[in-house]
């Protein structure tokens, strides 16, 4: 029997940044997926600019960027009419040192982060799948049966199993948590394509007309873009045909052509449907969910990749500091308290978006298009409206105020503990560059009196002291405050006065041990 400390199921973005964060956090891991090979064509492309943030703490937010084609907004288009581009950069340049929306493919996402892994001696077991395990409470683990795609199996006891493994998770039926939520009515198409015309410029095309829907997704090569539209079978196509059996030239439909799209060559092309889903409970026991297999939404927005990255984030800190013997394993039920508010606001948020940009029917059709050509630039005009639009794209809106790890926030200042540390950037150096190290650390913007810096040499905490600018006021900073971040990156606790007792009281209270032994 083997034995590792984290079982890990399911190798794709969630599963692999799971396992990377915790690598780095010196925990063992394993990493199965019951695919033989890595997927080569393309599905979820959006990667968000705080996800590009926290993978600065790896150093591929850079990597990722300059691969990407980058995105400040969406073109809409109505009746073959090009009626608005909605554009947020200048409210997002100065916010974050990734402005803008990326397209990458997940296949190529993929594999960076497989070849990112395997540089810390983890490598992916393929064609190994999940049969069934059950947690053994007196050992403290869980014995898992994993099956080879040879048909032999093997029993692997881990201290955690983290179930990173679809809509279909193997983990989530094992442990019997629900699933509730649905499917959506219409069948949706997705193409590789390469073509030419205006909507290939590099830029997201979405076309909302009265009775199709259409969007054009550039690619970072140049002429190529990614198509996900309606499926609405073309009078031609066969009337027992099944949504398998359809081709690109059978569900095109009015939108390519009102785009004006032409050449158009057909590199990959599947049809599919889209489900809003969230799991009752993200734990059981020794077992997580995350991503897919904790939530699925609409593909509005593209925020499902993006929240199972943060799901693997958020639980890899808590679970390397109950291993490492710095946290009581209650810290854990803490990651159920912060993904799944979000999980369900966004289902609730991303249903209504996908509801307004499919719906069909005259009426639907014909709000739709007035939105579309008259009330979205109106609004667009207003900077706090571009503001708002682009917190909620990038995920800068999530936070974990409120919640049970969120400590004080005395300062006068509108930063507030449990958001992400805002980032601000002088003469070319930021505020985020010592977040590279994955631990709890402080930041002191202005002075730290000798009592804190010795207090933090003591205890081994990292301390940032960062010289005073008005620029530090004006996201929210107060001068002079202590600000303790988590390693994760966000703000656990704010205290004007900088007083190494409450910061002692803090960890005191959730059990967390910092420093040496």
């Amino acid at each position: 029997m083997s034995t590792t400390d984290v079982l890990i199921v399911g190798a794709g973005p969630t599963g692999l940044v799971l396992a990377i964060w915790l690598t780095k956090q010196g925990i063992p891991v394993r990493i199965i997926d019951k695919a033989t090979t890595l997927a080569t064509t393309t599905r979820a492309l959006a990667v968000q600019a705080r996800t590009l943030e926290l993978y600065s703490q790896i150093g591929l937010g850079e990597t990722i960027a300059s691969r990407s084609a980058q995105l400040t907004g969406p073109n809409l288009w109505v009746g073959g009419s090009h009626r608005a581009s909605l554009r947020f950069s200048d409210v997002a340049v100065g916010l974050t040192p990734y402005p803008f929306v990326s397209i990458f493919p997940q296949n190529e996402h993929e594999a960076l982060l497989i070849d990112h892994l395997s540089s810390l001696g983890v490598g992916v077991e393929r064609g190994t799948g999940l049969e069934s395990f059950e947690e053994d409470t007196e050992a403290g683990s869980v014995k898992a049966v994993l099956q080879k795609v040879d048909g032999t199996t093997e029993t692997c006891q881990a201290k955690y199993i983290a179930g990173c493994d679809g809509a279909h998770s193997a983990v989530r039926h094992n442990i019997g948590i629900g699933f509730p939520g649905g499917t959506y009515d219409q069948t949706f198409y997705v193409a590789d394509i390469e073509a030419t015309g205006r909507a290939m410029d590099g830029e997201l095309h979405l076309c909302l007309d009265t009775s199709d829907f259409l969007g054009v997704f550039p690619l970072a090569k140049k002429g190529c873009a990614r198509f996900i539209g309606i499926v609405r079978p073309s009078d031609n196509a066969s009337p027992t045909a099944t949504p398998c059996d359809l081709t690109f030239d059978d569900v095109r439909g009015r939108a390519v052509e009102e785009m004006k799209l032409e050449n158009i060559r057909v590199n990959w092309f599947a049809t599919y449907r889209s489900h809003h889903r969230v799991a009752d409970h993200f734990r059981k026991g020794r077992a997580f969910l995350l991503g897919d297999a904790a939530h699925i939404h609409s593909p509005a927005g593209g925020q499902g990749m993006n929240t199972g990255i943060g799901d693997a984030i958020n639980l890899a800190w808590k679970i390397a500091a109950v291993l490492n013997n710095r946290a009581h394993e209650n810290l854990l039920d803490t990651y159920e308290e912060e993904r799944i508010r979000f999980a369900r606001k966004l289902v609730a948020t991303t249903d209504k978006t996908f509801a307004f940009m499919t719906k069909r029917g005259w009426l639907a059709g014909f709000t739709r298009s007035l939105v579309v050509s008259y009330i979205m630039p109106i609004l667009f005009r207003f900077k706090a409206i571009r503001r708002r639009a682009f917190h909620g794209l990038s995920q800068f809106i999530l936070d974990y105020t409120g919640t049970s790890l969120s400590g004080t926030d005395n300062a006068s200042g509108t930063a507030r503990a449990g958001e992400r540390l805002p980032w601000v950037q002088i003469n070319g150096k930021d505020n985020h560059e010592s977040l590279a190290h994955i631990e709890w650390q402080m930041h002191v913007y202005g002075t730290a009196s000798e009592q804190l810096a010795s207090w933090c040499k003591a205890n081994g905490l990292r301390l940032t002291v960062i010289e005073w600018a008005p620029e530090y006021a004006s996201a929210g900073i107060t001068k002079d405050a202590a600000y303790l971040l988590r390693p994760d990156t966000y703000m656990a606790l704010i205290d004007a006065k900088a007083d190494p007792k409450n910061i002692e009281n803090y960890f005191c209270q959730h059990q967390i041990h910092i420093g040496s032994d």
